[in-house]
């Protein structure tokens, strides 16, 4: 089965997230920020990550930077989602290694086709 790190400190967001992922027949598991993400990266490597950009503490920009930078994440797919949709922040997510970005609301299908998209195999 696919695993999702899902990275997003609203409840709300989480929980309509992980209710679309869940009904294309991932697992997800959550984190409210940075620090939470890494501990659960160093327990269980997910499929994919999917991170909001404003977080407390570090920002999701940052978390990406360093997954796609360090040797043992690197190949993991990171999905941005975030209500920063300008094209500005497209284009620095995409600098930072992004292979997504979904600004939110997001779209239920659109959610769902890139994740299946960047987990295929």
């Amino acid at each position: 089965m696919i695993t999702v790190l899902l990275v997003e400190d609203s409840l709300t967001e989480t929980e309509v997230l992980s209710y679309y992922l869940r009904q294309a027949g991932l697992s997800v598991v959550s984190a409210t920020n940075c620090e939470e993400a890494r501990m659960k990266l160093s327990q269980q490597k997910p499929d994919l990550v999917i991170v909001d950009v404003i977080l407390p503490g570090q920002s999701g920009f940052e978390l990406c930077r360093e997954l796609k930078t360090h040797a043992n994440t690197s190949q993991i797919p990171v999905v941005i989602c975030s209500t920063k949709g300008t094209e500005v922040d497209k284009l620095w997510g995409a600098m930072l290694g992004a292979d997504a970005y979904l600004p939110k609301p997001v779209d239920q299908k659109e959610l769902t086709n890139t994740v299946l998209r960047l987990t295929a195999v």
